[in-house]
């Protein structure tokens, strides 16, 4: 009887130990998830947010009603030239909750941190605008006087110049209603030591990367080619092309010549003779 009694209690602990096991599973499943279906939500979430500013006919649609749907938003100054005291200030913007009168106010964040190198600094945020601060002469000056949207600055320095470079979106080719890095965009260069802003472009093709040439400010720029002529460029499933810029001329030049281009082209469809 008491090896019954014996074998019984345990058979019971065994089952409460089994049911606790089976429940210290299932909260564990469940936490898991929960998080994972969090983060998913949140991931996608952050993904609608659109940094681009807003496309010409929405801006006219909300002016007819005297509303805003962004403001100006200040970066900290990044000090460019030392022995100059010059500083850029970007401008970015910030989207609001829900459109406002035109008197609203203002917003203001902190700035991106850089990483500096030997040559050359980058800035990374969503701007719309660049200001040149001389802190010596107390001076200002706004690079473009149009509206333009732009994730990246590009210091490159040089031993007789110091050179900002941009990737610009200027004109909601993709028609999505607004101008973000979504649509075609021009390639700026600012000069400090010419106080010279120049411009590349291409108005059927996108801007995809540049390169500076070996000792040089001529550049290695590639278009990306707009196929199905959507007013977007998608790296995937479209070419590129490569140019060379000319600092001084401003020339755009083929690198790979006609012949060659069709030669492989041939080659790649194996109708070459």
């Amino acid at each position: 009887m008491k090896i019954e009694k014996v074998k019984n209690y345990n058979q019971k602990i065994l089952a409460i130990l089994g049911t606790l096991a089976i429940i210290l599973v299932i909260v564990s499943i469940l936490g898991i998830g929960g998080a994972a279906i969090s983060d998913f939500f949140r991931f996608n979430n952050d993904d609608d947010i659109e940094t681009g500013i807003l496309s010409d006919e929405k801006i006219e649609e909300l002016q007819n009603e005297n509303k805003r749907e962004q403001v100006i938003s200040y970066e900290n100054p990044k000090l460019i030239d030392t022995l100059n005291s010059v500083y850029i200030i970007p401008v970015s913007h910030k989207n609001l909750n829900e459109a406002e009168n035109i008197n609203g106010l203002l917003s203001i964040r902190k700035g991106y941190d850089s990483e500096d190198s030997r040559y050359s600094r980058r800035f990374y945020g969503s701007y719309n605008n660049l200001i040149i601060y001389n802190q010596k002469n107390n001076l200002t000056n706004k690079l473009f006087e149009k509206r333009v949207n732009f994730n990246d600055i590009k210091v490159e320095y040089f031993v007789d110049d110091i050179l900002l470079l941009f990737k610009v979106a200027e004109k909601d080719t993709y028609k999505d209603g607004v101008i973000n890095l979504s649509d075609f965009k021009s390639l700026y260069i600012y000069s400090l030591s010419e106080k010279r802003l120049k411009k590349i472009e291409n108005e059927e093709m996108d801007i995809v990367s540049y390169k500076f040439l070996n000792e040089s400010k001529d550049l290695i720029v590639s278009f990306g080619i707009d196929k199905n002529n959507d007013g977007k460029y998608e790296d995937l499933n479209e070419p590129t092309i490569i140019k060379k810029y000319n600092n001084v001329t401003g020339e755009l030049t083929d690198i790979i010549g006609e012949k060659t281009n069709s030669e492989l082209q041939k080659m790649l469809e194996g109708t070459e003779k």
